[in-house]
């Protein structure tokens, strides 16, 4: 394992570990003036859910986030519907969130417990990230406007917002755990404890939410159809 670990991020270029402090210390200041104006400026004008998501939005976005919370995360309409892609916003944002969340428990769980699947840590980071990330989108799926939006009331909204969020971390992972293998394959993996490492995964989750667009553009269109019934 000590010959594995020397050689992770060997092809890594040293510029991405001051683009990486840079970034990542504007992600945290940017979700920080989010949460103040949601919380001390009260001036989100959005759903309880949604006031969670739009700071962790900001710590993979970084300062693009801050545009667009203004647009949006500001906007008197509903969080479940509106005009210029809210909805799609709306529902695609928390699987960037659950994705941030996930991360930021399991990567520390598995480096702690040491767990790795066919010899590699990666592995095993990827499994825990995905059932934790989608755990928290039923979650929120379950629970929020958007989700009764989409998914209409009855004794089926558990399955049916079981279904949804399991499809679009399905879709979502499509693009991070494929990042995540090409940069394994490349040489290009830091190891975890690295500055590098979670601008690399900020990377992956905007890559993620690539793959899932498709996905929640037609849930938004699904959204904006039922509201207008």
């Amino acid at each position: 394992m000590d010959g594995m670990t020397m050689t992770m991020g060997a092809n890594l270029p040293a510029w991405v570990g001051p683009l990486a402090w840079t970034y990542v210390v504007l992600s945290i200041v940017s979700a920080v003036i989010i949460t103040v104006d949601i919380v001390v400026r009260g001036r989100g004008r959005t759903s309880r859910a949604m006031a969670v998501v739009w700071p962790i939005t900001a710590l993979y976005l970084g300062p693009f986030a801050l545009p667009a919370y203004v647009r949006y995360g500001r906007a008197t309409a509903s969080a479940t519907t509106g005009r210029d892609g809210t909805a799609t916003l709306h529902l695609g944002l928390p699987g960037g969130a659950a994705s941030v969340v996930a991360h930021l428990i399991g990567v520390p769980l598995v480096l702690v417990t040491g767990w790795t699947i066919a010899g590699l840590d990666m592995w095993a980071m990827i499994a825990v990230i995905a059932v934790l990330a989608l755990g928290l989108l039923f979650l929120f799926e379950y629970t929020s406007r958007a989700a009764v939006g989409a998914l209409g009331r009855g004794r089926n909204t558990l399955l049916r917002a079981g279904a949804v969020a399991l499809a679009t971390i399905v879709a979502f992972d499509l693009g991070m755990v494929g990042w995540m293998v090409v940069l394994h394959l490349g040489a290009l993996m830091p190891p975890a404890d690295d500055v590098s490492f979670v601008f690399l995964m900020q990377i992956g989750v905007v890559i993620g939410l690539a793959t899932a667009f498709p996905l929640i553009s037609a849930l938004a269109r699904r959204v904006n159809a039922t509201a207008a019934h």
